[in-house]
């Protein structure tokens, strides 16, 4: 990733800094990033070129444009609600319905969302869980595994507030 130009600025293109966490299960894909900027959002656009990326699920203020991102077919999405906080209902219910729309009933496994927050750890996070808990995985594991691949995720507040999440599928999670 040295040694090309970001064609704005002229100035080399530096590797991302927090590479980005897939989180896979039950044919649902989902990566976690930290929140990209004008200057770096071409690398992040490779990566998501590279894992597929249909849509890109902003849970912070944008520190970037959304129009690099549509010339490449990918919808940008914005939900934001507070740093260290738990998602309103109305944010919950957009983003099950993204899932759905999606995942559910396509026969494309390979689809996957991109969900950012500032640096990763909290807000989309929380909505990525949420995601395992619809899938039928308990709170805790839920939570578990992210916190395996994307190290510092989810607060205590946060955790808090999954514990007490109640899912609106009554899936059971089967690991094989």
């Amino acid at each position: 990733m040295y040694g090309r130009t970001n064609t704005a600025s002229n100035r080399p293109l530096q590797p991302l800094i927090n590479p980005p966490t897939l989180i896979e299960s039950n044919n649902t894909r989902f990566l976690i990033v930290d929140a990209p900027s004008t200057n770096n959002l071409p690398l992040y656009i490779k990566e998501f070129e590279r894992w597929q990326v249909t849509d890109v699920v902003r849970c912070c203020e944008a520190t970037y444009p959304k129009e690099p991102l549509q010339e490449k077919g990918i919808e940008t999405h914005d939900w934001v609600f507070s740093d260290g906080a738990s998602p309103p209902a109305t944010i919950v219910d957009t983003w099950l319905n993204l899932i759905e729309k999606r995942f559910h009933g396509v026969d494309h496994p390979s689809n996957c969302i991109a969900i950012h927050c500032v640096a990763g750890l909290g807000r989309c996070c929380v909505l990525v869980a949420i995601a395992l808990i619809e899938q039928g995985m308990p709170a805790l594991d839920a939570v578990a595994y992210i916190r395996e691949r994307r190290r510092g995720a989810i607060n205590n507040k946060q955790l808090k507030f999954i514990e007490s999440y109640k899912p609106r599928s009554k899936k059971q999670c089967i690991i094989s």
